[in-house]
């Protein structure tokens, strides 16, 4: 029997429940075919920011020219800009006109070392893509590639039928409002974190009811 070959995610991977997708984004591969040449990373720590009834969403206030693609089709990125020094990129989940997607906080770096490299000089390979801005940054995104179509030829997720083991949850990081909710999921055997948090029982159940 051949071993079966990685598949490229369809929309349907993306139009569901944005806690749905985030625990089976884990161990998904990122594949950019960048000007430099081609770039790939594991997955291994999401945030999900869903619609307006969560603060720290970037769609909680309504859509805006920045957010705009949030309200779109599931299935593309959006990648905004913070602090003036940041690109953070993100999936967009759901169905059309329900604002939601994941953050991507870190990922192992997998092919195309010598390129993040060029573009994080100094770095060793496991800080290359530990915490969102390091993993644009390395990657090199901008706000030039938001809004690109994840079923398309330059940036997807390809489903290398790896699987996660110890799969984590834990608040957000680095928010004020809605910081309690445990929608930070993560490969809990994973040297490639942006941060480790422990979580309690009495947290995940209280967030669980």
């Amino acid at each position: 029997m051949s071993p079966k070959k990685p598949g490229k995610l369809q929309r349907s991977f993306y139009n569901r429940s944005t806690l749905e997708v985030a625990p089976e984004i884990l161990g998904k591969y990122i594949v950019y075919h960048a000007p430099a040449g081609t770039l790939s990373a594991k997955i291994v720590e999401v945030e999900a920011y869903i619609g307006r009834n969560d603060p720290a969403c970037h769609a909680a206030n309504g859509k805006t020219e920045r957010n705009e693609v949030m309200f779109g089709l599931p299935g593309f990125t959006y990648i905004y800009f913070i602090y003036g020094m940041y690109y953070c990129l993100n999936f967009v989940t759901e169905p059309e006109g329900t604002p939601a997607a994941l953050l991507l906080r870190a990922a192992e770096p997998v092919s195309g070392m010598e390129i993040m490299r060029k573009n994080s000089p100094g770095k060793n390979p496991l800080d290359l893509l530990n915490g969102p801005g390091k993993f644009c940054r390395s990657f090199g995104l901008t706000r030039n590639q938001n809004g690109y179509d994840l079923t398309g030829d330059v940036i997807y997720l390809e489903d290398r039928f790896t699987t996660v083991a110890n799969i984590q949850r834990s608040g957000r990081i680095g928010i004020k409002n809605g910081a309690d909710r445990l929608w930070r999921y993560y490969d809990g055997d994973s040297r490639g974190l942006s941060i480790r948090r422990k979580v309690t029982r009495k947290r995940r159940d209280k967030q669980d009811a």
